[in-house]
């Protein structure tokens, strides 16, 4: 009697903790959630399906991505520029392609055909300083660019005050 009364009591309780369990869960939510994308590698992002280069369109011209095969050997001299708290503004917070937040005070970095999340080595070839950043978003649409940092990256590599340098980029893995 005992027992039927713990069962009538505790088989409800268990019913309602398994739906409040459930209901936590989301079929909606995005593959390249801010969280997880922001700890994720891009090899841990390859392997589960995460990494990001599905071609997309900006100002009716269409880019396609690199494979990530074919990332692991890109290595590439140009122009970088950089961009910051105005297109934070611009966007309204807006998170970057990959679900990160944007942050212009840290390194990270956009580029048009790279998969994302991609790590790289970014050189100045007119100081020789040399960084590692994560790119996270799409850009520079500007034909000369071939990779846009954020304002700390500029910063670290010596050329947030001209506003572009020559530099040279490696994917490396992690």
């Amino acid at each position: 009697m005992i027992a039927d009364t713990m069962k009538r009591r505790t088989l409800p309780a268990g019913f309602l903790m398994l739906a409040l369990a459930l209901s936590s869960c989301s079929t909606g939510r995005s593959p390249f959630l801010r969280e997880e994308s922001r700890r994720i590698s891009p090899e841990e992002a390859y392997r589960l399906g995460k990494l990001k280069n599905t071609p997309y369109s900006i100002n009716g011209r269409v880019y396609v991505p690199m494979s990530y095969e074919q990332a692991l050997a890109y290595e590439e001299v140009g122009m970088a520029s950089w961009y910051g708290h105005e297109t934070l503004k611009k966007n309204n917070g807006q998170p970057t392609a990959y679900g990160e937040q944007f942050d212009p005070s840290a390194p990270s970095a956009a580029h048009k055909y790279l998969p994302l999340p991609s790590v790289v080595r970014v050189t100045n070839l007119e100081n020789s300083q040399s960084i590692v950043v994560r790119v996270n978003d799409r850009g520079p649409f500007v034909d000369d660019r071939i990779i846009d940092l954020s304002a700390e990256g500029a910063r670290q590599l010596g050329f947030y005050q001209k506003g572009t340098a020559r530099v040279r980029v490696e994917v490396i893995s992690e």
